[in-house]
C-alpha cells in the first residue's frame, strides 16, 4: 500500500486538475522574487545545496538550479517530477528530484538550507508527523543551515476570513472556494469547485494551523537554535498587515 494511502492529497487527479489553479501563470512569474527573498533571508552563498521540499512542478527549484544552487526536489507527484525533470533537461539544468513523503525524507547533513513553500506543511492528520517533517529537515541540515516555512498563519487567516468566495481565473474558468475552520481554530477544510465550459469539478483539502507562536515552539521543540518570524519575504514583520506567516529557523553552529 502506498504511503500516502488514504490521504486527501494522495490524489494524483487532484494534482492535474487543480494544478493550473495552484501554478497559474502569476505564481510562476513570482518565482524569482520569491527566490531573491529566500536567499536573503537563508543568507545562502553561490553554490550551496538547497532541498526544496514539497517542490511541486518545480518553479523555485528551477530558479534556484539557473543561479548556480545544488538543489534537490522532493513532491510526492510523478506528473509534477517529471514536468520539472524536462524543463530541466531543457535548460541544461543539473536538478535532483526524488518521489517521496516528506515524513520519510531525511539526509543527515547534506543540506544548507531548505524552502518549504506555499502551506505545504501540516497536512498530516496525526501531529506528530509535523514534528517528524521538522525532525527529517533538521537532521539534513548542516550545523548553521536554515529552513524558511511558508504558511497562512492562523492570526492572518483570522483577520480576513471569508468563508465562500469566487474568481474568475480565464474568461472560461470559474473557481469557487469554501472554507471551514474546525476543531477549535486548529484546522481548516477547504472546498474547492472549478467550472469550466459547463463542466464541474470539485476537491476538498484539509490541513491544520499554525499561529507564529506555535510554529515558534514546534520548531526550537525539534531543535532548532533560533527561530525569525516574517510576514512576507521582504522581511516586514509579523502584525497586523502580514500576509504571510514566514518562520526562518537556524540549526545550531557545532560548538568548538
Amino acid at each position: 500500500m502506498s504511503r500516502w494511502a488514504g490521504e486527501w492529497f494522495d490524489s494524483d487527479e487532484f494534482w492535474t486538475t487543480f494544478g493550473p489553479v495552484l501554478f497559474n501563470t502569476q505564481r510562476l512569474t513570482a518565482a524569482p522574487a520569491e527566490v531573491d527573498g529566500f536567499i536573503r533571508l537563508c543568507d545562502l552563498s553561490p553554490g550551496a545545496r538547497v532541498l526544496d521540499l514539497c517542490c511541486g512542478p518545480g518553479r523555485h527549484t528551477l530558479e534556484l538550479a539557473r543561479r548556480g544552487f545544488k538543489v534537490t526536489g522532493v513532491d510526492r507527484t510523478a506528473t509534477y517530477l517529471r514536468h520539472l525533470s524536462e524543463l530541466a533537461r531543457n535548460e541544461g539544468l543539473r536538478v535532483e528530484v526524488a518521489r517521496r513523503d516528506m515524513r520519510d525524507f531525511r539526509r543527515p547533513g547534506s543540506y544548507d538550507a531548505v524552502l518549504n513553500y506555499f502551506t505545504s506543511f501540516g497536512y498530516f492528520e496525526d501531529p506528530r508527523d509535523d514534528v517528524r517533517v521538522l525532525e527529517n529537515i533538521h537532521d539534513s541540515l548542516v550545523p548553521g543551515g536554515q529552513v524558511l516555512l511558508d504558511v497562512l498563519g492562523k492570526e492572518v487567516l483570522a483577520r480576513g476570513y471569508v468563508e465562500r468566495w469566487w474568481k474568475w481565473l480565464e474568461p472560461d474558468l470559474l473557481l469557487l472556494e469554501e472554507r471551514e475552520v474546525v476543531r477549535d481554530w486548529t484546522w481548516i477544510r477547504t472546498h474547492w469547485t472549478l467550472l469550466r465550459e459547463g463542466k464541474r469539478q470539485s476537491y476538498t483539502m484539509s490541513n491544520r494551523l499554525y499561529s507564529a507562536s506555535e510554529l515558534v515552539a514546534l520548531l526550537k521543540g525539534v531543535g532548532f537554535a533560533s527561530v525569525r518570524i516574517y510576514g512576507d519575504l521582504d522581511e516586514s514583520p509579523y502584525d497586523k498587515d502580514a500576509w504571510r506567516l514566514i518562520a526562518v529557523a537556524e540549526k545550531a553552529e557545532l560548538e568548538k
